[in-house]
């Protein structure tokens, strides 16, 4: 069975031309979605609190829009927006027109959009007084609908809307609530969060949200290692070199100063993002796709992270804040210059680390981290450099071998590159070798279907009740507990950010720590 199972995917890969990354991953994701559509999803009540805020308004709205026009929406499912502001149902339509307009990057489909509006309505309710969320219970019909809780809102308003929606009596065993970051800004404060969460919710109903799970090239790294033997059997020091991930913005502050002062660029990305990547490429096969499998297997990973203390953090981390410069050939202003700075801040908007994971797979592989604000472009990538040959006979061609290296772009062109070397065509008689790459861009390889960004995907796995693109709480306290101790080694240091100019790669001190392992940033 397993031969003519093998058998068919060839023939299918074969006549549709299919690469085997696409197969595989279509195969398996097929079958899922024929189980999926066997279930019946009931209905939600989605409510948002903060639904006038930044992220409803940019991400939140859209990303909705997009799942009722992909038709991925449940019937008889409402989207309720809480606020402070005093607008009622038909000012708060209006209000996500507008976004769409703004944001959504498409035309507006008019029978789309009155088919989502007509689920939207509005309450205002301020979220810290307890006698006010008795509103919810003209909107919620917890017997026909799941109710699902969005919280957009700063983490001080947790603990209230906890409260409130305990004591306004409308939970039930099947509601849900989904949390944004900051889920604190050390172990001390995410703990308090999370025990506020506790007190009212079983941990199977919390949905703590990274946007960068939902995102279609971080899932295609589950594919990408454990569907093709190539990589499979190929994934560890034997074979690799080093591997690096960078986060680059080009965006600055954007007038969230106040905000980003008190948390800075290690907090606000590294402690959840790129950590969450690096779980990814460096964890252990899962027994399977459920929730509890990859979770336990990324916590491994950051529990084997070698701890960066005061003793090597100086060799181990850079920090740097932008300066005046250039941007797309604008002037652009530097950290300490932006509306509303503090003039001596030390806050970094970038970050650079060597990682090392002390376990079996991943021994003496350097793992390279960087992110950071106004940067030369926006990128987020991962780049696999193998090792270099041992024996060379093309010495005509390349005195020394160039590595192989696999690039992963997860923004702006979302893909998979395979650098190699190939020969030139000739018939003189001699090999001449050439830098060459495969790219499988997921735009154009996957033509006719839709990419989603992470928000869309998080948004529907929440209404449907799958937690396997979530974070655990102890994944969140494992991280805090790695990046405590890099913020108080930095204390310790007590040194401020190194300048780096705006539209550049970074201070040249991150240069540096690639360059004393005899390595380099990939900037193309």
């Amino acid at each position: 069975m397993l031969v003519r199972l093998v058998g068919s995917l060839l023939r299918v890969a074969l006549l549709s031309k299919l690469s085997l990354l696409e197969l595989v991953w279509d195969r398996h994701f097929t079958i899922q979605w024929h189980m999926q559509k066997q279930e019946i999803f009931k209905p939600c009540d989605l409510v948002i609190y903060g639904a006038l805020g930044d992220l409803s308004t940019r991400k939140l709205i859209s990303s909705l829009y997009r799942l009722e026009k992909a038709g991925l929406i449940e019937d008889n499912t409402r989207i309720t927006g809480v606020d402070l502001h005093a607008i009622n149902t038909s000012e708060f339509i209006q209000t996500a027109q507008k976004s769409l307009l703004d944001f959504l990057n498409e035309e507006i489909d008019e029978t789309v959009w009155k088919q989502f509006s007509d689920r939207l309505s509005y309450l205002q309710i301020d979220l810290t007084q307890m006698d006010q969320y008795k509103k919810l219970n003209t909107v919620i019909d917890p017997e026909n609908r799941v109710l699902v809780n969005y919280f957009s809102v700063a983490p001080f308003l947790f603990k209230h809307i906890c409260q409130g929606l305990d004591q306004s009596g409308i939970l039930t065993k099947e509601s849900k609530v989904v949390m944004e970051k900051p889920l604190g800004h050390d172990l001390k404060s995410s703990q308090d969060i999370n025990d506020a969460f506790a007190e009212v919710f079983n941990e199977d109903q919390i949905f703590r949200i990274d946007h960068y799970l939902g995102k279609e090239t971080v899932l295609n790294l589950l594919a990408l290692r454990f569907a093709n033997s190539i990589f499979t059997s190929n994934w560890d020091h034997n074979t690799i070199d080093s591997i690096q991930i960078t986060v680059a913005e080009e965006i600055g502050i954007e007038g969230r100063w106040g905000y980003f002062d008190h948390t800075g660029q290690l907090r606000d990305m590294l402690q959840n993002h790129l950590l969450q990547i690096l779980t990814f490429i460096a964890m252990e096969p899962p027994v399977n796709l459920e929730a509890k499998s990859i979770r336990r297997e990324k916590i491994k990973v950051l529990e084997a992270l070698r701890p960066i203390t005061a003793d090597n953090a100086a060799e181990k981390t850079i920090r740097g804040q932008y300066a005046a410069g250039f941007l797309n050939g604008a002037p652009v202003p530097g950290y300490l210059e932006e509306e509303g700075a503090n003039p001596e801040s030390t806050t970094e908007s970038f970050v650079a680390l060597r990682v090392d994971i002390d376990n079996w797979r991943w021994a003496n592989v350097p793992f390279y981290l960087r992110t950071g604000k106004r940067m030369q472009n926006k990128r987020t990538e991962i780049v696999i450099n193998f090792k270099q040959l041992a024996h060379n006979i093309f010495k005509d061609s390349f005195f020394v071998l160039p590595a192989n290296k696999l690039v992963i772009h997860l923004q702006q062109q979302e893909g998979v590159e395979i650098h190699m070397l190939n020969k030139v065509p000739s018939i003189d008689g001699n090999i001449k070798l050439q830098k060459t790459k495969l790219d499988l861009s997921f735009s154009d390889t996957f033509k006719e279907n839709t990419l989603f960004g992470g928000y869309e995907r998080l948004i529907l796995e929440a209404m449907r009740g799958n937690p396997t693109l979530f974070l655990s709480r102890e994944e969140i306290e494992q991280a805090w507990i790695w990046v405590d101790s890099i913020q108080d080694a930095w204390k310790h240091q007590n040194e401020a950010p190194k300048p780096y100019p705006a539209g550049s790669w970074g201070p040249v001190a991150s240069v540096a720590l690639m360059a004393r392992d005899g390595r380099d940033w990939e900037e193309e």
